[in-house]
């Protein structure tokens, strides 16, 4: 490129730019151009350097102007048509392409076109550009596999951009491409072999863009949206590790993959990390991840699943109208967006807050159909096994995981309606009329363990409840609290002490090592268990026992006070409370008094910790200074002077 015009500064910016110092580039050419407002060189450069930092609106004028200055320079407009393609200008990055008239830039344009067709969606149009080049340019290899990928051909996709890695040599785009094939054909260790390739050479070649150093905890900068850091594909890989993580309900392992790719400011975020971000910090931040979801469905462009995402998510937290706000005031993206399936089950679900009769009949409808492609997969599956095709197998056997996944879903959210009204002999007829598809599936047997269980059908519950737990018999934690409760409580109403005791030691000894290996960690399923089995003799009336039980369970209270374990203990207070006042009970003075001790632990050890988990977008909050362990143990204990007579 020429040299500026005052030479003092011509060391100084080529020296910014080699050095990957961009910004700094960007603000001496600036003043540059204010002294020599027609400086082919500075523009040049100013572009170059915009283009590095992925400022393509920014770029675009640069080059704009280069091409009215210098409509000679074939390479000013192809660096213009670029720019405008990187900037989402679809139409006019178009138009600027027919500009380019010189035989030699012929391939350079037809490449161009066919990116911008593909990413207007013009699937047909894209392909019938592509088919104008050699079939032995890398860039045709390459671009075919991306239009095989779109029409979900997975398998010749990954041929493709195999092909073209070969060609090309390694190219990290190339190998997330490839990653990303293995992801959507659910082979995870695959796709996780070239994701670890693309973090490793990253981090190697490029250890200025600080990967991981936020994980452990280290005060950061933005590394920028650099081109250099768009070349090194490691936020794609990021994003996509994230995404293995979090199907493989690993959810800590896919935060830290989101908190492990380079560093950048909350505004610098890319739609697909933005959307990662909402989606896996859910749990912890709902009204961050609401407020993230709703601000990218504002924007031109989001990552397809976004609409429905935010909207499964609505009615996860149970904001039906607010999910179908979203629904109405987004019916142009229902069809983009939205599959027939998807579409059929959240209208069903909305259905159920205001005509449950109609929603069930809807859940029906879909269940049928899904039963018929069932069974239609099964056949397919016994069909592929006789012609000893492994390839063809796995695909159909896949098919049918996605198929039966859909159907428990539409099940569980039908079982629901008779589930909320208490009516648990008919979830138990709608779940044994699903035994055909859902035998093997852990979360029909897990529900169908727990509508056994509030029947009181305490050993067919065990039965569905001790496969599971045998299961994870070896990290044992790993099983929900509220289900060891359920089978110890089983286990006692059925006169199986023994069993119910050796599972309580195997979780007692495995709490013990997590508090030897990690002392502030706070563990409750031990803690839930004994509650469970102290509300259980207090159910029965024995408020004696079942209250001590209860008072026991929760000590060393600075590990075992929380917001789960004291809904479990306020509940047992509250009966015996309302017995006691109706001279239903009466309690030795000994156990008051243990109670009042009790209640005034809690109070000590309370005020840090939510009475309650409330609604992320509830508009009226319960007053801060009232939603503590501390306030509600306070009222529970004036209540009890109150009913017993107790001077204060």
């Amino acid at each position: 490129m020429a040299a500026i015009k005052d030479g003092e500064y011509t060391a100084t910016i080529y020296t910014l730019i080699k050095d990957g110092q961009y910004v700094e580039a960007i603000h001496i050419l600036n003043g540059q151009l204010q002294k020599h407002t027609k400086s082919r060189a500075a523009l040049s450069l100013l572009g170059f350097c915009y283009y590095h930092i992925q400022d393509f609106s920014s770029a675009a004028e640069c080059y704009e102007q280069l091409t009215q200055l210098h409509p000679e320079v074939e390479e000013y407009k192809l660096y213009y048509a670029q720019s405008l393609y990187k900037a989402g200008a679809y139409s006019e990055a178009t138009k600027a392409s027919f500009v380019l008239d010189n035989p030699s830039s012929h391939t350079k344009m037809v490449k161009l076109q066919a990116c911008i067709k593909f990413c207007e969606e013009d699937y047909s149009g894209a392909k019938l550009l592509l088919q104008q080049l050699p079939q032995d340019d890398p860039d045709y290899v390459y671009n075919m596999g991306c239009l095989l990928y779109q029409d979900g051909k997975y398998e010749e996709a990954s041929k493709k951009f195999m092909t073209a890695m070969q060609m090309l040599g390694y190219v990290p785009a190339l190998s997330y491409n490839i990653a990303l094939t293995y992801y959507s054909m659910k082979n995870y260790p695959q796709a996780v072999k070239y994701i670890t390739e693309i973090i490793d050479r990253g981090m190697r070649e490029h250890p200025e863009l600080d990967v991981g150093v936020k994980t452990e905890g280290f005060d950061v900068h933005s590394v920028g949206n650099t081109l250099v850091l768009h070349q090194s594909a490691l936020i794609e890989a990021f994003n996509l590790k994230a995404a293995i993580e979090y199907q493989m309900k690993n959810g800590k392992a896919a935060q830290e993959a989101l908190t492990d790719m380079p560093p950048r400011s909350e505004e610098e975020l890319d739609p697909v990390t933005l959307h990662n971000q909402a989606l896996v910090n859910m749990e912890l931040k709902p009204s961050e991840g609401f407020e993230k979801m709703a601000f990218l469905l504002q924007q031109p462009s989001f990552p397809r699943v976004t609409f429905g995402n935010l909207l499964l998510l609505y009615c996860k937290h149970e904001y039906f109208d607010l999910a179908a706000d979203v629904l109405a005031e987004n019916a142009h993206l229902t069809y983009k967006f939205l599959s027939p399936y998807m579409y059929e089950f959240l209208d069903a679900l909305l259905t159920c807050q205001t005509a449950p009769e109609e929603a069930f009949r809807k859940f029906e409808e879909m269940n049928s159909k899904l039963t018929e492609q069932l069974r239609k997969l099964a056949k397919q599956v016994q069909d592929t096994r006789h012609t000893r095709d492994d390839e063809a197998q796995s695909k159909m056997l896949q098919d049918y995981d996605l198929m039966q996944e859909k159907y428990v879903v539409v099940l569980m959210a039908q079982a629901k309606i008779y589930w909320n009204r208490e009516n648990f002999q008919m979830v138990e007829k709608i779940f044994r009329k699903s035994v055909e598809f859902c035998n093997d599936d852990d979360t029909w047997k897990l529900n169908v363990a727990h509508v056994l269980f509030m029947q009181n059908k305490y050993k067919e519950a065990i039965s569905f409840y001790e496969p599971i737990v045998k299961k994870h018999y070896d990290s044992i934690l790993n099983v929900s609290a509220v289900v060891l409760a359920n089978l110890c409580v089983s286990y006692i109403m059925t006169s199986q002490n023994e069993e119910a005791e050796e599972l309580m030691r195997k979780i007692e000894k495995e709490e013990e090592q997590i508090s030897y290996d990690d002392p502030d960690k706070k563990v409750f399923h031990l803690c839930i268990v004994n509650l469970v089995i102290g509300t259980l003799y207090c159910a029965k009336g024995n408020y004696d026992f079942g209250v001590s039980r209860v008072i026991k369970s929760l000590e060393p209270y600075n590990k075992k006070l929380g917001t789960d374990t004291w809904f479990y203990a306020k509940r047992c207070f509250l009966s015996l409370l309302e017995n006691m006042s109706k001279h239903m009970v009466m309690l030795r003075d000994a156990v008051v008094n243990e109670c009042i001790q009790f209640l005034e632990h809690c109070e000590v050890y309370g005020k840090g910790v939510p009475a309650i988990i409330e609604q992320p977008l509830e508009e009226i909050h319960v007053h801060i200074g009232k939603n503590t362990v501390t306030y509600e143990a306070r009222l529970l204990k004036a209540l009890f002077y109150e009913v017993t007579g107790w001077n204060k």
